[in-house]
C-alpha cells in the first residue's frame, strides 16, 4: 500500500496496478496486484474516482503511510550541513520574536508549505528590567523586558499625571526588587508589599499604586506566532468552493485560531514529533489537509510550537524532516 500512496504523492493521478508493477521490487504481475488494491479497497485504504480508472489513498491509506515512517530516518533528509546552517542562523538572530518569525519563513522555503512557528509566553517568564516613559495626556509607556529578550509595549492610562521623576523612581525600585523574579510572583509580592508595608514607598507610594492598578507588570500573554505561505494553498486542489477557500485563509488568519489548532494536534511531550491527516475535526474545509509539528522548549525555558500545514498529498519525509530540523534548531538557540 505505501507505493501506491507514494505514487499518488509523486504524479497525483490515480494509480494503476501497471505503475505499481514496473516500480515495485518484487515480482508481482499486474493482475496480482490489482487483486490486492480490490481487498485494499474493500478495507476502506483505497477509492476508484472512475470505473476505468486507477486507484486513489483515501485518508485512512495515508495515516497508515504516515504512522509507517521513522521521524528518526526522516529527521536525517535534510543532511548535517543543512542543519548546521540553520541553528547557526537562528543563534545570530538577538530576539525570540526574529526567530520565530525566521523558523516560520525556513518552514515555508523548505517545504513550499504553510510554515507556522508560536512562542507561548506565560506569567512564569522572568522579569530582566522596566523601562517607564511618560508619553503625554496621563499616559505611560512601559516596555518590559523579561529574560528571555522577549520584549512587550504596553501604554499605561492614568487618572491623574505623573512626573518624569516619579517614574524613574517606580522604575528603579521596580528593575532593584524584581529583577530575575517570575512575573506572576512579581505582581503578587509587589501588592503584598503595598498593603502591608505602605511607608515604605515614601512620596512614591502613591505612583506605584496607581501604575500598578493600571497594569504594571501585567503583560499581554498572546503568543508571539508567525504564519507564511498561506497563499501556496490556492494552488492546491482542495475541492473548495471559493467562498469555502476564503473562509479557510480567514481562519489561519486569526491568531486565537490558528493556536487553538496547534493545542487541538500538537499535544505530545516536548521533542516529539507529530503528523496528523486530515483536520476536519479543527474546521470542515480542512478535510484535505495535514499537519506535521513538534513542541519544544527553547533555550530560554519558553515553550514553543513548530508546525506546517499542507495538502495530504505532501511529501511527509521533506516535511518531517524541514519540522524537526527547525524545532531543533530553535530549541537550541542559546541566549
Amino acid at each position: 500500500m505505501n507505493d501506491i500512496v507514494r505514487a499518488y504523492i509523486h504524479t497525483g493521478e490515480p494509480v494503476g496496478s501497471r505503475t505499481i508493477s514496473k516500480n515495485s521490487a518484487e515480482s508481482l504481475s499486474p493482475a496480482s496486484i490489482r487483486n490486492v488494491m480490490a481487498d485494499l479497497a474493500d478495507e476502506g485504504y483505497l477509492s476508484q474516482p472512475h470505473t476505468s480508472a486507477g486507484r486513489v489513498p483515501t485518508l485512512k491509506a495515508f495515516r497508515c503511510y504516515v504512522a509507517s515512517l521513522a521521524a528518526s530516518r526522516a529527521a536525517r533528509a535534510l543532511g548535517q550541513p543543512a542543519s548546521e546552517r540553520l541553528q547557526k542562523e537562528l543563534s545570530e538572530l538577538p530576539t525570540i520574536e526574529a526567530r520565530v518569525e525566521r523558523s516560520s519563513q525556513v518552514l515555508m522555503e523548505l517545504t513550499c508549505n504553510v510554515g507556522i512557528a508560536a512562542a507561548i509566553p506565560a506569567l512564569a517568564q522572568e522579569l530582566d528590567q522596566i523601562e517607564l516613559l511618560p508619553l503625554g495626556g496621563n499616559r505611560v509607556l512601559m516596555v518590559l523586558v523579561t529574560r528571555d529578550q522577549m520584549v512587550r509595549n504596553r501604554v499605561l492610562t492614568l487618572d491623574e499625571p505623573v512626573t518624569p521623576e516619579e517614574l524613574v523612581s517606580v522604575r528603579n525600585y521596580v528593575n532593584r526588587n524584581f529583577s530575575g523574579w517570575q512575573l506572576g510572583a512579581a505582581r503578587r509580592e509587589l501588592l503584598r508589599r503595598m498593603e502591608q508595608e505602605r511607608a515604605m514607598y515614601d512620596a512614591v507610594e502613591r505612583k506605584l499604586r496607581l501604575l500598578y492598578q493600571n497594569g504594571l507588570l501585567a503583560v499581554d500573554t498572546m503568543p508571539e506566532i508567525h504564519m507564511e505561505g498561506a497563499s501556496n494553498l490556492l494552488g492546491l486542489d482542495l475541492h473548495l468552493t471559493r467562498e469555502k477557500m476564503r473562509e479557510l485563509l480567514r481562519a489561519l488568519e486569526e491568531k486565537k485560531r490558528l493556536i487553538e489548532l496547534l493545542d487541538r494536534f500538537l499535544e505530545q511531550p516536548p521533542g516529539e514529533l507529530e503528523v496528523h491527516v486530515g483536520l476536519e475535526q479543527a474546521h470542515p474545509a480542512m478535510r484535505d489537509l495535514s499537519l506535521i509539528g513538534m513542541t519544544i522548549r527553547m533555550a530560554s525555558g519558553l515553550p514553543a510550537k513548530v508546525a506546517v500545514l499542507g495538502p495530504v498529498r505532501m511529501h511527509y519525509e521533506r516535511v518531517m524532516a524541514a519540522v524537526f530540523e527547525t524545532s531543533r534548531a530553535l530549541e537550541s538557540a542559546p541566549f
